[in-house]
């Protein structure tokens, strides 16, 4: 490792994360990248002004629309600490819409869906998300969806095993079946 590496990597640990896994095993490969990315990382996960349950709601949509099994992994585990009921997080992994969704969970849901499905959203769910939560939260929102995609892909293309005795929660797409 080099000392460029060593310093983002001592950075990555000593910051809220304490740990280093998923994707950023990946991007430490360029230091620069990987110090720019747990950096972006670290304001969307933490530092925005979405609550860590509406956060862990759209990370989850995401990782699950993008077929990864290691987000899915990791954000279900962030999700339940937050407060997420089963039944949500069952839907979210059969890719159906949530039963009983509070008025909050149920937009950021609808925006990070079709966000996903459609790579925009419709005019009426961005504003119902601004009513709701303000501009701020919507650019927010966009650019948290969009980084766990950048995660899901990398994960995937890295093939960034989950933990040692954990199955993955869902089967991968077979050849041919990614959309």
């Amino acid at each position: 490792m080099s000392d460029a590496q060593r310093a983002v990597l001592d950075k990555i640990v000593s910051g809220p994360r304490g740990k280093i896994q998923g994707p950023l095993r990946a991007a430490l490969h360029n230091a620069e990248l990987a110090e720019k990315w747990q950096a972006i990382g670290a304001i969307l996960r933490y530092e925005t002004s979405l609550p860590p349950r509406l956060s862990e709601l759209a990370i989850l949509v995401t990782g699950r629309a993008c077929h990864s099994p290691f987000e899915w992994y990791a954000h279900r585990i962030e999700a339940e600490k937050a407060g997420i009921e089963l039944a949500i997080l069952e839907a979210l992994l059969a890719q159906q819409e949530p039963p009983g969704m509070s008025q909050d969970d149920a937009v950021i849901w609808k925006y990070a869906t079709e966000l996903n499905r459609h790579k925009s959203v419709s005019d009426a769910t961005y504003q119902a998300v601004v009513e709701r939560f303000g501009v701020r939260a919507v650019v927010e929102l966009t650019a948290l969806v969009g980084y766990y995609t950048l995660v899901a892909m990398t994960l995937n293309c890295h093939e960034i095993p989950l933990p040692e005795g954990v199955a993955p929660a869902f089967a991968l797409p077979q050849e041919g079946e990614l959309t």
